[in-house]
C-alpha cells in the first residue's frame, strides 16, 4: 500500500539570502522535483505547500502557522508522511513529529531511501548504509523518552543515558565495520579495473542529471540491457561495457548514477568510490535533457558536482538528448549556448540525439572518435619496486622497453609507452628532472 505524502517547501526572501551557484533558486521548481523523488520512493503525493519567509524558523523550519496548516491537510488527506524540501535539524524534526503526529522526513532522508531501494551491488548497499548511519548519528538524541539529551541535572541520569551511549557505540562500531568491508569490496573492484586496463582502452563516462536519459543512450551505444526507467535514480550501480568506434578503436563506456540539485554532501562522499569510473575517464559525455525547461539549471548542478569530485577539467562532449520532444528544427550550437550559461565550461563539442529513437547516435560515435585523444607514444622512465612484477610485465607487453637497470631494490626502466599506459603506471613514473640522470645512467 502506497504512503500518502504531503510536501512542504521553504522559499527564503530575506535580503541577506544570496543563493550560491548550483543552489535551487526557485522553491516551486525544487518541490516539483521533490514530488518526483517521492513518487520514485513509492509514495502518492496528495498536496504541496510552499512557505515564504525572510528566514528559516529555528523550531519548525516553516513557522507555527504553516505547521498548523500542514496538520489540517494531514487530516484532510489521511497523509502518513510529510516530506520537507530542505534538510531538517534534529530539533526541527523532533518538534515537527511531535506536533504533526506523523512520520516526518527531509530531502536527504528521501534520497537515502531511494538509494537504499536501488542499490544492487554489495558496494552500493554498503555505501548507502554508511551514509544512512552518518546521517542518523547526530540525530539519536531525542528519539523517544528513553534517549534523553546529554547534560547534567535532574532527569538526565540513569538508563536513558546508557541506552543513548550504547546506541551511539553500536553505530560507531557498525560504521567502522562497513568501512572495512568497503575497502575489501573496493579492492576487488580495483582488481577488475586493473584487469580491464591490462589491455589499455580509453574510458568514456556518461554523466548528467538524473532522468536525462543516460541509461537509454548507454544501451544504444553498447547494446547493453541496463534498466532505463523514468523514475529518478533508476541506475545507481555503475555499469561498464565496451564498444567499437567508427575508426575501429575499442573503448569502454561507463554508465553512472545521475546527479541532482542539493545532492547531500555525505552521498557525494559515500559514492566517491563508485564515481571512480568518472574520475578515470578520458572523455565525459555530459547528457542533458534538452527538452526540459530547467536544462540550464540541471547542467549547472552537474558541473558543480563534477568539480566536487575533481573532474571538471576532463574533456567533455555535450549530448543534447530527447531532441524528439523539441518541436521544429533546433540549432545545436544555439541550444548548447543557451543551456551552458557559464562560458568557462564550454565542451569540446555538442551533438543532438534522441536515445529513445536512435537518432543521432552514429553522429555521436563519430564525434567521440574525433574528440577522444589519440594514444600518443612518448619516451619516459619508470622506477618499479622489485616486488611489483605485474606493472613491469604490463610495460614489457604494451610498451617498448629501451633500457633496464636494477639498483637499490628498484628496477629502473626507460621505455616508449602510449599515453593510456602511462596513465595506468603514473605512480611509478619518474619526474622529468630525475629522469635525465637515470636515462644517462641507463645509456
Amino acid at each position: 500500500m502506497k504512503e500518502v505524502a504531503l510536501l512542504a517547501g521553504l522559499e527564503i526572501t530575506g535580503r541577506a539570502h544570496v543563493p550560491s551557484r548550483g543552489q535551487a533558486t526557485s522553491a516551486p521548481e525544487s518541490i516539483t522535483e521533490l514530488g518526483a523523488l517521492a513518487v520514485s520512493a513509492g509514495a502518492e503525493v496528495a498536496e504541496s505547500l510552499v512557505q515564504t519567509r525572510p528566514r528559516a524558523d529555528a523550531a519548525t523550519l516553516v513557522g507555527s502557522g504553516k505547521v498548523e496548516e500542514l496538520k489540517a491537510k494531514i487530516h484532510l488527506h489521511d497523509a502518513t508522511v510529510v516530506i520537507f524540501d530542505r534538510e531538517l535539524t534534529p530539533t526541527q524534526q523532533r518538534n515537527l513529529e511531535k506536533i504533526l503526529d506523523v512520520k516526518v522526513l527531509d530531502r536527504t532522508q528521501l534520497i537515502l531511501d531511494i538509494f537504499a531501494r536501488r542499490a544492487r551491488t554489495k558496494e552500493g548497499q554498503l555505501q548507502v548504509e554508511l551514509a544512512q548511519l552518518n546521517y542518523l548519528l547526530p540525530r539519536l538524541t531525542g528519539h523517544g523518552a528513553a534517549m534523553s539529551r546529554l547534560g547534567g541535572g535532574i532527569g538526565t541520569r540513569g538508563p536513558g543515558e546508557t541506552k543513548l551511549e550504547t546506541d551511539r557505540r553500536r553505530i560507531h562500531q557498525r560504521i567502522q565495520a562497513i568501512r572495512k568491508d568497503l575497502e575489501r569490496v573496493r579492492g576487488g573492484r580495483a582488481t577488475q579495473r586493473r584487469q580491464r586496463q591490462a589491455v589499455p582502452l580509453a574510458t568514456v563516462a556518461l554523466v548528467g542529471y538524473t532522468n536525462a536519459g543516460k541509461s537509454t543512450l548507454f544501451n544504444r551505444l553498447t547494446g547493453a540491457a541496463v534498466m532505463a526507467d523514468a523514475r529518478m535514480f533508476a541506475t545507481l550501480d555503475p555499469t561498464v561495457r565496451h564498444a567499437m568506434l567508427p575508426s575501429h578503436r575499442r573503448v569502454l563506456f561507463s554508465d553512472t548514477v545521475g546527479f541532482i540539485r542539493n545532492l547531500p554532501t555525505m552521498l557525494v562522499e559515500a559514492f566517491r568510490a563508485t564515481l571512480e569510473e568518472v574520475v578515470e575517464a578520458e572523455l565525459l559525455l555530459h547528457v542533458v535533457d534538452a527538452s526540459s525547461p530547467e536544462a540550464a539549471e540541471h547542467t549547472a548542478h552537474v558541473i558543480e558536482t563534477l568539480a566536487q569530485i575533481g573532474v571538471d577539467q576532463t574533456l567533455q562532449v555535450l549530448v543534447l538528448n530527447k531532441m524528439d520532444l523539441i518541436p521544429g528544427e533546433a540549432d545545436v550550437n544555439t541550444l548548447a549556448r543557451r543551456i551552458l550559461e557559464d562560458p568557462d565550461h564550454q565542451p569540446a563539442a555538442a551533438v543532438a540525439v534522441s536515445a529513445r529513437m536512435g537518432v543521432g547516435v552514429d553522429a555521436l560515435l563519430q564525434k567521440i572518435d574525433e574528440t577522444l585523444p589519440l594514444d600518443q607514444v612518448a619516451r619516459c622512465v619508470f622506477r618499479f619496486p622489485l616486488s611489483e612484477g605485474g606493472p613491469l610485465h604490463l610495460l614489457h607487453e604494451y610498451g617498448r622497453v629501451m633500457a633496464t637497470r636494477y639498483r637499490n631494490g628498484y628496477c629502473e626502466v626507460e621505455a616508449e609507452a602510449p599515453e593510456s599506459l602511462r596513465r595506468r603506471l603514473s605512480k611509478f613514473a619518474v619526474t622529468r628532472k630525475n629522469s635525465r640522470s637515470i636515462i644517462k645512467t641507463l645509456g
